[in-house]
């Protein structure tokens, strides 16, 4: 899952799914290493899941190809590690490409909503910056809403269309972050482009960004709820018994998890390249999702498991 929350209005998450404080804690890390093919590559990761896991396998392709790898995983929120990277303290690391409309502060363009759009709209940004978008995992941990399995199955919902109709039908009880029932970019524009209004008296708004917190609720019942915000890429979706309702119309940014990586680097090493589009390639929500589960639900070390699916699939 991507580091949880912080999108409001043009607010870059605290996953940027998701820290803005913690950004000024970066200068610590500013001094660039010199540039040297003896050095090890500095591998990095936010403090978040799915960032432990793609991070792991990052650092374990990389020493696969009889490179050094220093581990800086679950470095920080989205600004410590950006900002690393920018100064020379990190070579490379996994990013989300929605979290390039925070970036560049373009959060209407509507580019961010596609897949090809919002990767081919941060590639060229952060070329400029010396930055490297490698090829990204075919697999959207964007802002969704699932429903409790046995509501869903009962009244056959699926897309947010459906779910459309249950709202109307005054079915619906959500639990959700502040940030996502009043960004433009979350709800709102959820209830925008399917045409529904969910009053805020079947809303239970809540201060943090924890989608196992809001899954649970809507797994459990809790207070009635039903319904939660969650990411497309969560582990705990399928043990809790929860179904995501599909966004056919494309309402919520697209965050498809790549590996980013200072230009210098990448010129020196260009190995790199087709070996992480070899494993991202393979990153789908299904397989993030059993992956994720099996650090979340499971309890199992994200290195651990990184390296056990590289293996399997020969990938190592």
């Amino acid at each position: 899952m991507r580091e949880s929350a912080g999108r409001p209005a043009v607010r870059i998450p605290s996953r940027t799914r998701r820290g803005i404080l913690g950004g000024l804690a970066a200068s610590c890390l500013a001094d660039p290493r010199p540039a040297s093919a003896a050095v090890p590559l500095v591998v990095a990761s936010k403090s978040d899941t799915e960032g432990a896991l793609t991070g792991a396998m990052i650092a374990l392709a990389l020493e696969a190809l009889g490179l050094g790898v220093v581990r800086k995983l679950g470095l920080g929120p989205t600004l410590i590690v950006r900002d690393a990277l920018l100064s020379g303290a990190v070579d490379l690391y996994p990013e989300y490409t929605g979290n390039g409309a925070f970036f560049t502060d373009t959060v209407t363009d509507p580019a961010w909503k596609t897949s090809d759009g919002a990767f081919h709209a941060i590639a060229r940004a952060d070329a400029v910056r010396g930055l490297v978008w490698l090829d990204r995992a075919p697999a959207n941990n964007t802002w969704l809403i699932a429903v409790n399995g046995a509501l869903a199955r009962r009244e056959h919902l699926a897309t947010m269309a459906d779910f459309a109709g249950a709202v109307g039908r005054g079915l619906i009880r959500l639990a959700a972050s502040t940030e996502f029932v009043e960004s433009p970019a979350a709800l709102p524009s959820f209830e925008a482009a399917y045409g529904f209004r969910l009053p805020l008296d079947r809303i239970i708004s809540l201060p943090g960004g924890d989608t196992a917190v809001t899954a649970r609720a809507a797994a459990q019942g809790i207070s009635g709820v039903n319904a939660g915000m969650v990411y497309g890429t969560d582990g705990a979706l399928d043990a809790l018994d929860l179904v995501v309702m599909a966004d056919p119309k494309g309402a919520q940014i697209v965050y498809e998890v790549a590996p980013v990586i200072r230009a210098e680097v990448l010129t020196r090493h260009p190995e790199i390249r087709p070996a992480l589009a070899r494993i991202f390639a393979g990153l789908d929500a299904a397989t993030l999702r059993a992956l994720n589960a099996r650090i979340t639900v499971e309890g199992a070390v994200a290195g651990t498991v990184a390296r056990a699916y590289l293996t399997e699939r020969g990938l190592l």
